[in-house]
C-alpha cells in the first residue's frame, strides 16, 4: 500500500514514521509513504495557502487552489476541471480529509481503508478548508474523535499506524491484529506475563492451566465483562 500525505508541517512526521510498526511496515515493503508540503503549491511569491473566510468569521481557511494542485501533482492528472466537473471517483484513490466533521475512525473503517492500494490524506489546518475542496475533490472525511486538534497531522499519523497494523505480516505474529481491542467489536480483556505472582497479585489459574478451550472461554468472558463496564455502547451496537 502507498499513502500520500498533504500537510503544511512535513517535519511532524519524521519521528513517528521512522519508528516501531510503521518503520517495520516500510522496511518490509508492505507500506510506502510520501509526505507532500502544501506550501510548495502556495500562491504567489509568499506561497500563500490560506485566506480569511467570506462573510466574516474567526480564523483562516485553507484555499482550494493549493490543495487541488497538490493532489493533481501527486496523481499527475487533473481532478478538478471547474464548473463542478471532476474525474470519475472510480478512477481515483480515496482522497481523505482529516477533520472533526468526518465519519469516526473505527477498526472496521481501518480494515476498509487497508484494502486500497493507495490513499491520499489531506491534513486540515486553521479553521478548516474551503467547502469546494469537499464538494469537488474529497471522497471521504475521517475524524479520530469528538475533539479538536491544531491540525490533521496527528490524525493522519493515527490513521497510518492503524492501517499498518492490519497489513499482512507487519505485526510479525499470526492473528495479532485480530486479537486487538475493537477487532471483534469488543474491548480486549486483561493480559498477564511473568512473574506468575507480583507483590501478592497472582496470574489467574486458568491462564497457567494449559487448557486452551478454557483459556479461550475465560478471555471471551473477560472481554465481554470489560466491554460491559467501560464501553456498553459497543454491546448495544452488536445487538
Amino acid at each position: 500500500m502507498h499513502i500520500d500525505i498533504i500537510t503544511l508541517f512535513p517535519n511532524m512526521f519524521r519521528g513517528p514514521f521512522e519508528e516501531s510498526i510503521i518503520r517495520r511496515a516500510q522496511e518490509m515493503g508492505a507500506l510506502s509513504i510520501a509526505i507532500h508540503n502544501l506550501r510548495a503549491f502556495g500562491l504567489g511569491k509568499h506561497r500563500q495557502v490560506d485566506d480569511v473566510p467570506y462573510g466574516g468569521a474567526a480564523g483562516m481557511l485553507l484555499r482550494p487552489e493549493p490543495i487541488v494542485a497538490a493532489v493533481e501533482s501527486i496523481l499527475d492528472q487533473p481532478v478538478f476541471r471547474g464548473e463542478g466537473a471532476k474525474v470519475e471517483v472510480s478512477t481515483l484513490p480515496p482522497i481523505i480529509l482529516l477533520t472533526p466533521q468526518g465519519r469516526p475512525l473505527t477498526q472496521s473503517v481501518v480494515k476498509e481503508l487497508a484494502h486500497h492500494s493507495r490513499l491520499i490524506l489531506i491534513c486540515g489546518r486553521y479553521e478548516g478548508v474551503d467547502e469546494r475542496v469537499r464538494e469537488f475533490l474529497v471522497t471521504d472525511e475521517i475524524s479520530i474523535g469528538d475533539y479538536v486538534l491544531s491540525g490533521g497531522e496527528l490524525a493522519a499519523m493515527v490513521v497510518v499506524d492503524a492501517i499498518a497494523r492490519v497489513l499482512p505480516g507487519v505485526l510479525g505474529y499470526e492473528r495479532g491484529a485480530e486479537e486487538d481491542s475493537f477487532a471483534s467489536g469488543l474491548l480486549e480483556g486483561p493480559q498477564y506475563t511473568r512473574p506468575p505472582e507480583f507483590r501478592g497479585r497472582k496470574v489467574p489459574d486458568v491462564l497457567l492451566s494449559g487448557h486452551h478451550a478454557r483459556i479461550a472461554a475465560w478471555r471471551r468472558e473477560q472481554s465481554l465483562k470489560r466491554t460491559r463496564e467501560r464501553r456498553p455502547d459497543l454491546l448495544e451496537e452488536q445487538g
